[in-house]
C-alpha cells in the first residue's frame, strides 16, 4: 500500500485503460484521477496537481508528446509514457521532451505498478551515496548542486531539473570520478533489475537532457564525462565546501 496517498494522473483514450489502472492504483493505495484525451488531461493536471502522470502517447486533439512538452513549460512532475509505437525512436521522443520513463504497449499492469513506485520512491529519497558534503551542497565552476534542497544552480539562474535528472545527477556527484555503466545507473535511479534486459537508451536520453542544462558547451562536456565502453561519470570533485 501507499503511505501517503499520491495522487496519479491516467490519461488514456482507451476507456478500458483507464477502468483497469483505475481500479488497481486505487486498491494499491494511490488516489487516481482520469482523462480521455489531451486537451482533458492538461485541463485536469493544473486542476488536480497529481504527484504523477501515466500518459499515453496516441491520443486524439492533443498527443501525449503534446501533452508533455505543454507540462514540461512549468512543472517537473514525473511522467511515465505509455506508448503502442515499435519504433525506438518513436518511444525515445517521449524521454526527449522531458519524460522520465515509459512502458510499452501491450503491457502487463504489475510492470506499470513497479514503474510507478519506483519513481515515486527515487523521487522520495535524499542520499543516493556517501561522497556529498555533510552541507548537502557542491559547487563545481559555475554550477551549484544543492542536495538537501534537490535544486541545481548555474551562475545565478536556477535549473529546472525534473526528478529523475536530479536524482541521475546526485547519483553522479555522490561519487564523482567514478565511472557508472548504464546498467548500474538504471538499478541505481529507475530500480530496473539488471538482470533484465531493458532498453538503457533511457540513460543515454537523460545524460544528454543534463549536458544540454549544465554544460556549456554540451558537445564538449567538461562536467558529466562519457567512459568509453563503460558509461559515465562526472568529473571528480576536489574542492571541499563552498564557504
Amino acid at each position: 500500500m501507499s503511505n501517503t496517498k499520491e495522487k496519479i494522473l491516467v490519461v488514456d483514450d482507451e476507456a478500458s485503460i483507464r477502468r483497469i489502472l483505475e481500479t488497481r492504483l486505487s486498491m494499491i493505495g494511490y488516489d487516481v484521477v482520469t482523462a480521455a484525451d489531451g486537451e482533458e488531461a492538461l485541463i485536469t493536471f493544473h486542476r488536480e496537481q497529481p504527484d504523477l502522470v501515466v500518459l499515453d502517447v496516441m491520443m486524439p486533439r492533443i498527443d501525449g508528446y503534446g501533452v508533455c512538452q505543454e507540462l514540461r513549460k512549468s512543472s517537473d512532475v514525473p511522467i511515465i509514457m505509455l506508448t503502442a509505437l515499435s519504433d525506438v525512436a518513436d518511444r525515445i521522443t517521449g524521454l526527449e521532451l522531458g519524460a522520465d520513463d515509459y512502458v510499452v504497449k501491450p503491457f502487463s499492469p504489475k510492470e506499470l505498478e513497479a514503474r510507478i513506485r519506483s519513481v515515486l520512491r527515487r523521487l522520495d529519497r535524499t542520499t543516493i551515496g556517501n561522497g556529498i558534503p555533510s552541507s548537502g551542497v557542491m559547487v563545481v565552476g559555475d554550477v551549484k548542486i544543492d542536495t538537501n534542497r534537490r535544486q541545481v544552480f548555474k551562475g545565478n539562474e536556477r535549473v529546472r531539473l525534473t526528478g529523475m535528472e536530479f536524482s541521475l545527477l546526485e547519483l553522479l556527484v555522490s561519487r564523482s570520478g567514478e565511472a557508472f555503466s548504464r546498467g548500474d545507473i538504471l538499478k541505481a535511479v529507475w530500480g530496473y533489475d539488471v538482470d533484465r534486459h531493458v532498453d538503457t537508451r533511457v540513460v543515454d536520453v537523460h545524460i544528454s537532457r543534463l549536458r544540454s542544462k549544465l554544460e556549456n558547451d554540451p558537445a564538449n562536456p567538461e562536467l558529466i564525462l562519457t567512459a568509453r565502453g563503460t558509461g559515465y561519470l562526472f568529473q571528480r570533485i576536489t574542492d571541499g565546501p563552498p564557504s
